[in-house]
């Protein structure tokens, strides 16, 4: 009997109930539909999203020249072969997305411009109960679910992150963060200041230099750059050779995660010289007379924040043709004109671009309750980091910092696959992750360690989200490398997951 029948009636209809919710329809949202259908066919579904279309991150944001900063062997599907150049445009990303969802038949499934406003688990029904505001027509509507499957991502899309500078109220020109990027802005011939060197800088910079009057990159402090050609030998290779597509992406796929781990595993024991390597790379481009030390040798070891790809040097060719510039220092105040600087320089601008981040939110901010009490993500433990202690049913996609975020988001959708086939197999229809009596005693640890990855956003943020242990299953190692061996063998039966 469907479980909706007796709870209420929303706009005279009664309540839809699906076997699984998914929240998201991106690059997660898609994945998770995907496996579903292929490795639990029996399972009813939907997904929702606050957009009106599907692409998360890649249809929020609009500015220049947006690309991935992460190649497409790895950031695309291990089920979907990707056939372009390795770092792609937002708009070839949309395609290939586009393309999975004729492909696998999920684009029905989809119900857009529904934003989740609170999500209540009854254990007497063994169901969720999903507000949603619905955006097109301003009704609220609400679903019922028996698993929850969190694949919006870790950031707020209505929003990015800009810090209170003083004066800002001052500036006569325009402020724009790069997530509300105004349609149609005209920055031909103007002057503009682009706050921040991370990988939203490094696109926008080389993507607007030829059109203004001048851009300039201001930072605090420099960040590492990695130069690059936008091909893939391996892949190139084997495309000349009429490898079938599926092939050649499983192997260039290969090729590109063991070169990332080869550098991963340098950043922590040979850091030295893969900082040297870096910033002889960006000397190459810029030449021996840029002030290569200051702009852009960061204190930090590579890979302690996000390691940004520059392909074919876009970024540092800008500024060696003297179209762009970079200036490191620190920000005193806004002026009517531009920026003034602690060391006393003022930069003129006709457009401040804020590119400094983004505001991270635990699950979405939906607001969750569990029979009847509101749940507080910040005092749970993170299961593998996917589920979480004492909230039933609900499994969250959190990627990658380093490797691709969608080689997470296929591990925890196989799990998350397997413990639904799982619980079938149990005759159970609940499933709860439990510390036991001997994690009781583990050092309450953030979700990320800073002395593995310090992101500015990470760090801003990390007071709301899941804590995790010192033992398994309650570590979230951001290590592909083990994950991929210890996810798919994950013990279902040790202890830590109560099943109803």
């Amino acid at each position: 009997m469907n479980i909706a029948t007796d709870i209420s009636k929303t706009a005279d209809q009664a309540i839809e109930h699906f076997d699984v919710l998914i929240v998201g329809a991106g690059i997660s949202g898609i994945d998770a539909a995907y496996h579903l259908q292929k490795d639990c066919p029996g399972k009813s579904f939907t997904l929702v999203d606050s957009q009106e279309t599907f692409g998360g991150t890649w249809s929020t944001h609009k500015y220049p020249g947006i690309r991935s900063d992460s190649d497409l062997f790895t950031f695309g599907y291990k089920w979907k072969p990707w056939i372009g150049a390795p770092i792609a445009t937002a708009e070839e990303i949309l395609k290939y997305l586009d393309e999975c969802l004729d492909e696998n038949d999920i684009r029905r499934h989809i119900q857009f411009q529904r934003e989740v406003k609170t999500a209540s688990w009854s254990s007497e029904n063994k169901c969720w109960t999903v507000e949603l505001f619905c955006k097109d027509t301003g009704d609220v509507q609400h679903l019922t679910c028996n698993f929850l499957w969190m694949c919006q991502g870790y950031y707020r899309h209505s929003e990015g992150y800009t810090p209170n500078f003083p004066g800002m109220d001052r500036f006569k020109g325009d402020i724009i963060h790069p997530q509300t990027w105004p349609e149609g802005l005209n920055y031909k011939d103007k002057k503009v200041v682009v706050i921040g060197s991370g990988a939203t800088a490094a696109t926008l910079i080389p993507a607007m230099a030829k059109d203004c009057a001048h851009i300039t990159m201001l930072q605090r402090s420099p960040t590492y750059f990695f130069a690059a050609p936008n091909r893939n030998d391996v892949a190139d290779m084997l495309r000349e050779l009429e490898v079938p597509d599926e092939w050649t992406h499983e192997i260039a796929r290969r090729k590109v995660l063991s070169d990332q781990k080869l550098i991963t595993h340098r950043s922590f024991n040979d850091s030295d010289a893969l900082r040297n390597e870096l910033i002889t790379g960006a000397k190459q481009y810029l030449g021996e007379d840029f002030d290569v030390e200051a702009h852009f040798t960061p204190s930090y070891r590579p890979w302690r924040q996000r390691l940004a790809f520059v392909p074919d040097g876009d970024l540092f060719r800008a500024i060696k043709s003297g179209d762009a510039s970079v200036v490191t220092d620190q920000i005193d105040t806004f002026t009517e004109k531009g920026i003034l600087l602690k060391s006393g320089d003022e930069l003129e601008a006709d457009i401040i671009i804020t590119a400094t981040g983004f505001n991270m939110n635990a699950l979405g901010d939906v607001a969750f309750s569990v029979d009847g009490e509101d749940f507080d993500f910040s005092k749970s433990w993170a299961h593998r980091g996917i589920l979480f202690s004492d909230i039933p049913n609900m499994a969250w996609v959190f990627g990658y910092l380093r490797t691709s975020w969608t080689m997470r988001s296929n591990l925890v959708a196989d799990f998350v696959a397997r413990l639904l086939n799982h619980m079938d197999e149990k005759g159970v229809t609940m499933v709860t992750p439990r510390l036991r009596k001997e994690d009781e005693d583990m050092p309450e640890l953030p979700l990320v360690d800073p002395e593995n990855f310090n992101a500015g956003y990470l760090m801003r943020h990390m007071h709301i989200m899941p804590k995790q242990g010192d033992r398994q299953p309650w570590i979230f190692s951001q290590d592909y490398y083990s994950e991929k061996d210890e996810i798919p063998t994950a013990d279902l039966e040790d202890g830590t997951l109560e099943y109803k």
